[in-house]
């Protein structure tokens, strides 16, 4: 006759069985191995770790290792996954990011926490540091020149349509001139999480537009919370932007414009047009179908832009390069061949060649949108 025990594990994989239990109820991850038991939700490894910073409402255990208490299997059979998502997910603003779970801590952990402990996605208000439409505050931003990290007062504005940052002093102690040291118009605006580039759990890397050229500014805080609450500030002004801007659009087709993560960075070794001055180090950052090169990945203009089209417009990427290049270190070279020119590029490895070739082939196999024309046509009438 089986033992308790035994019947309690045979029931707890019946549940894990399941729908909705085959995947961590926090990040989507597959096979989840772990359970909160006071909160009868199944999660992965990874956000099993980020329930245990909140041991005042989740407790956690392994599905396979341990021993379950009956009572314990029979919360998780009377909740699970979809009826958890159902309580704690009711009322999920459609801009607000839902973190995957190849997202950094941060957004997992305050994902977790906004659902469990503030239980911000059951009443609207708490919702308001991100959803008004205006929010100001200090953030430590990266200088431009020496690189060291200064307080900066930041205004986002829905109604004026821009992101602000002013210097702190000016800001504090001259108040009749506060002139903003850049305006970052919504249009344009995209953020991304980058805490090992930055080299801050909470580092934030915000782009903007200026004259059709991309700038970047490297931004953190210390509160966890306040720099996820900036985030989706930030994606919330671009939802309602972009709701103005196309009046037909459903959530589903504006969700994926408001922030995006770049397809690929790293470093690679380019040379000039005429292919004669020599490789150079350089750090690419590929945002789209803009293919950006810098001297430092924390630089905040770009040594320069290539615009990368669709094969229908005869863009092509192909390995290696030309019989006649020199002066290249690297070996693993590619080739870019648009409408007007050649651009060569070599790669330390193999692997990271195959990686920068199947990111260019991925948007070159993608049709080119009518406004992509016109940022086509500016690259190439840049003198």
């Amino acid at each position: 006759m089986a033992s308790e025990s035994e019947r309690s594990k045979r029931l707890l994989q019946d549940v894990l069985a399941r729908p909705g239990n085959d995947v961590c109820a926090d990040c989507g991850n597959a096979e989840p191995d772990w359970a909160s038991v006071t909160l009868g939700v199944f999660v992965c490894q990874a956000c099993s770790l980020l329930h245990r910073g909140i041991p005042h409402i989740s407790r956690v255990k392994s599905v396979q290792q341990e021993t379950w208490e009956a009572s314990e299997v029979e919360l998780m059979a009377a909740v699970g996954n979809e009826a958890a998502k159902a309580k704690y997910e009711q009322k999920v603003p459609a801009f607000y990011y839902r973190p995957k779970h190849t997202d950094c801590k941060l957004l997992r952990e305050q994902w977790i926490r906004a659902r469990y402990e503030r239980n911000e996605f059951e009443f609207i208000e708490k919702q308001e540091p991100y959803s008004a439409g205006y929010r100001e505050g200090f953030l430590w931003k990266r200088g431009r020149d020496n690189g060291q990290f200064l307080s900066r007062k930041f205004i986002l504005s829905e109604r004026e349509g821009a992101l602000k940052y002013f210097n702190k002093q000016d800001f504090v102690y001259l108040p009749q001139a506060r002139d903003p040291k850049a305006v970052m118009k919504i249009e344009t605006l995209n953020a991304t999480f980058q805490p090992a580039k930055i080299g801050n759990p909470y580092g934030l890397q915000i782009t903007y537009l200026r004259d059709n050229s991309t700038r970047n500014i490297f931004v953190y805080h210390s509160d966890s919370k306040e720099m996820v609450d900036w985030f989706n500030a930030i994606r919330a002004a671009r939802f309602h932007y972009l709701q103005v801007a196309f009046p037909g659009a459903s959530d589903e087709e504006l969700v994926p414009k408001l922030t995006r993560s770049f397809m690929k960075e790293g470093f690679m070794e380019k040379t000039g047009p005429k292919h004669t001055e020599g490789f150079k180090k350089r750090w690419f950052t590929m945002d789209d179908r803009r293919l950006m090169y810098f001297k430092d990945p924390l630089d905040a203009y770009a040594r320069g832009e290539v615009f990368i089209g669709s094969k229908e417009n005869s863009y092509t990427v192909l390995p290696g390069l030309p019989p006649s290049t020199q002066g290249q270190h690297w070996n693993h070279g590619i080739t870019i061949v648009t409408p007007d020119r050649k651009f060569l590029f070599a790669c330390e490895t193999e692997a990271e060649q195959k990686d920068w070739i199947a990111a260019f082939q991925r948007v070159i196999n993608r049709p080119m949108r009518p406004q992509e024309y016109a940022v086509e046509a500016h690259f190439k009438h840049k003198p």
